[in-house]
């Protein structure tokens, strides 16, 4: 390739002038690193339900046969199980690939229009991405000093509300009346609640779906069911809004999940006891980090999630997170204004946390 050549000079001249002025979502990093404690990216520190194994391995079939079928388009079955254990009927339920496409479907079906999304200033860093992809107007709301959500402050002009529950990064719960008070005062715009870690101490809003036509509640199984790696996100909601995002999702992407994300999925829905056994264990996992770290001098936000954000006021939450790694453990720092003193520490297996603990006892004390 000659220097005068057009793509030498500039290698995006065939973008599309939206796609150059994308900024990207950056996800947790996931290294190959030995001996590596992860706690970044907020997984399970448990795997899935011993029947999520069984069901993937009978819907492959001793020869894989099954894999030359496509999915069933709707994820009838799957939906008809979730319905059920969340008191729902399956057209109330939307499933999709991953809680991110959940919500990508949900940006596009309902906030595409000229009043704007109102969001957390501090939140999941997908939903600037999100409206920059499809070019939304958006106002990002401040949180309160405390880093909770004031719901006062949602009170103006909007085409839609998404407010993560509880909050992330910092963890921090929202009660039902006050998503109630957000509901009541906005009967004309969606009202999304992202429940990606409501199963860690949190009542969710589902229960409101019967009673608010403007209500959307989205979750997922990466967390609380150790599914990660299967994709599989959730969407509840009454029918004429499920039926929108089936419209958006059949103009993009007919077969969303795949044979073995549907029989994983279901199987685990299918396994409530190991589902809580393993939830109530990340919450005294928790329990346990929160005052190891206090008593190490950290700040520590209320958390009713399967991570704490925590900072300490000697030291800066870059030097903290650089240093940690350098001895093989991994969390998140987040190079922001307001939060940038901050770690944000998946909560992990008694012996994962401990080392965390050790490390950082050696390093303050």
């Amino acid at each position: 390739m000659s220097p005068t050549d057009p793509a030498a000079q500039d290698p995006q001249r065939l973008w599309s002038p939206l796609v150059r002025e994308l900024v990207p979502y950056v996800a947790g990093e996931q290294p190959k690193i030995a001996n590596l404690t992860k706690l970044n990216t907020n997984e399970s520190p448990f795997p899935p339900s011993p029947k999520v194994r069984a069901a993937i391995i009978a819907a492959l079939g001793s020869d894989g046969d099954s894999l030359r079928l496509y999915p069933d388009p709707d994820a009838v079955a799957l939906r008809q199980v979730i319905a059920q254990q969340q008191g729902l009927t399956a057209d109330q339920v939307f499933v999709g690939n991953g809680s991110d496409e959940v919500l990508a479907h949900i940006f596009k079906a309902f906030f595409c229009q000229e009043k704007p999304l109102l969001y957390p200033e501090i939140s999941y860093s997908f939903y600037p991405v999100y409206s920059q992809f499809f070019q939304l107007n958006t106002v990002a709301v401040p949180l309160a000093d405390d880093f909770s959500i004031d719901i006062t402050a949602y009170q103006q002009p909007n085409g839609g509300i998404i407010i993560t529950n509880p909050n992330a990064p910092t963890g921090m719960l929202l009660g039902l009346a006050e998503i109630e008070q957000v509901l009541q005062q906005h009967p004309d715009s969606l009202v999304v609640i992202d429940e990606a870690y409501i199963d860690f101490g949190g009542q969710s809003a589902v229960g409101l779906i019967a009673h608010y036509d403007n209500l959307m509640v989205c979750q997922t199984t990466s967390k609380s069911r150790a599914l990660a790696g299967l994709r599989v996100g959730m969407a509840f909601a009454q029918p004429q809004l499920i039926a929108a995002l089936m419209r958006v999702k059949d103009s993009f992407n007919s077969y969303p999940l795949d044979r073995m994300a549907l029989a994983g999925a279901m199987a685990s829905f299918q396994d409530q006891a190991y589902f809580e056994q393993t939830c109530q264990q990340v919450i005294a996992n928790r329990e346990v980090l929160v005052a190891q770290l206090e008593q190490l001098g950290f700040v520590v936000l209320p958390s009713g999630a399967n991570f704490v954000f925590a900072r300490h006021p000697e030291h800066a939450g870059l030097d903290l997170a650089t240093r940690l790694r350098t001895a093989g453990i991994i969390v998140r720092h987040f190079n922001k204004p307001k939060i940038h003193p901050f770690l944000r520490i998946t909560i992990g297996t008694i012996e994962q946390n401990q080392r965390l603990v050790a490390q950082l006892t050696e390093m303050l004390v």
